[in-house]
C-alpha cells in the first residue's frame, strides 16, 4: 500500500466520520481504524487530528461542488437544470456533508475549517444565479425574477428539507419542500410566458 493510498483512505474516513459524529465524537482512534491505518501512518500524513479534519472538510466541500456542477452543466433549460438539481439522487436521511459541518459548533468556531464551507455555499449560489440569469435571458422566466435571492432560496431549501426530513425520520419533508419550491418557479415560468 503506498503513502498517498493511506494519506487518501484517512482523509475519507475523517469525511465519513465527520459527516456521522461530527468534529469532537471523531476521535483520531476512530479515524485510524476506520482507514485501517496506524498512529504511525497518521502522523506521518498529516499533524494531527485539526489538519486531517481540514483536509476531510476541503475534501467534502469539492466532492459537493463538484455533484451540484454535474448536474447544472447538462445540456437542457434552466428549469429542467434546476430541477435535475433538486431531484438528484442524495443520501436524504444522512444529511448533506457540508450543510451538517455548517451546525458543528466546533467546525464553524475554527475559520479554517469554515471557509470551504462558506466557500461552497457560495459558489453553489452563484452557480445556481447564472442558471436561473440564463433562463431569464432566455425567456424561460419573467424579467422579475431575482436569481440571486431565488438561488439562495434553493440552497435554503435544500438544507432545510435535509433537517425536515431527518428531523421526521423519512425523506418525504425533503421531497416535499423541493416539489413546492418547483411548484413556484413554474408559476414564475407561466408568468413569463406571452399570453397566446
Amino acid at each position: 500500500m503506498s503513502g498517498t493510498d493511506t494519506a487518501r483512505r484517512l482523509v475519507e474516513a475523517t469525511q465519513e466520520l465527520l459527516w456521522e459524529r461530527g468534529y469532537v465524537g471523531t476521535s483520531p482512534r476512530a479515524i485510524q481504524q476506520r482507514a485501517g491505518a496506524g498512529q504511525g501512518s497518521m502522523y506521518h500524513h498529516f499533524g494531527g487530528k485539526p489538519d486531517l479534519a481540514r483536509a476531510a472538510v476541503r475534501r467534502s466541500a469539492a466532492q459537493v461542488r463538484e455533484a451540484a456542477d454535474a448536474v447544472l452543466a447538462r445540456e437542457g433549460s434552466a428549469r429542467e437544470r434546476v430541477r435535475a438539481y433538486l431531484e438528484r439522487e442524495r443520501e436524504v436521511l444522512r444529511g448533506c456533508r457540508v450543510g451538517g459541518l455548517a451546525q458543528d459548533p466546533d467546525v464553524v468556531a475554527d475559520p479554517e475549517l469554515r471557509a470551504p464551507l462558506a466557500e461552497t455555499f457560495a459558489w453553489l449560489r452563484g452557480r445556481l444565479a447564472g442558471v436561473l440569469e440564463e433562463g431569464r435571458a432566455g425567456g424561460e422566466f419573467g424579467p422579475g425574477l431575482d436569481t440571486a435571492g431565488t438561488a439562495a432560496a434553493i440552497v435554503a431549501v435544500v438544507q432545510g428539507g435535509y433537517v425536515l426530513a431527518r428531523s421526521a425520520g423519512e425523506p418525504g419533508p425533503f421531497h416535499e419542500a423541493a416539489d413546492g419550491l418547483l411548484a413556484l418557479l413554474d408559476a414564475h415560468a407561466a408568468r413569463a410566458t406571452p399570453a397566446s
